[in-house]
């Protein structure tokens, strides 16, 4: 039976508000990532690519970032069994130590 996109959208709604604060936090996070790739490649599409490599290194770490960030949520999430024997404080400095290690990459590749 279909549904309207009404009902699909309230039906959403009212799953997500069931969501733990930690998770939501996390979301505004890859949203925020998201759109920082989104900007960052309309501007080379409407602007150009002269200084590639820093076109690169913005869009590679926005977007790694934001794999990284999907992790985290992943293991965080308390509704998921497959990380259920990681604590929180343990994901969180995997994340961590992954993103220094991402943004050491970007920040040589920029040149």
């Amino acid at each position: 039976m279909p549904q309207s996109v009404g009902q699909v959208v309230a039906t959403f709604r009212k799953e997500y508000a069931k969501t733990p604060r930690k998770l939501k936090i996390i979301d505004a996070f890859l949203v925020s990532s998201l759109m920082s790739a989104v900007v960052q490649f309309l501007y080379m599409l409407i602007v150009g690519t002269f200084p590639f490599n820093s076109f690169l290194a913005g869009f590679l770490s926005s977007v790694g970032f934001f794999v990284l960030t999907v992790c985290l949520r992943m293991q965080v999430n308390p509704n998921n069994p497959e990380f259920a024997d990681v604590s929180d404080e343990s994901a969180f400095f995997d994340y961590v130590l992954s993103n220094v290690l991402l943004h050491l990459v970007v920040f040589n590749f920029i040149g």
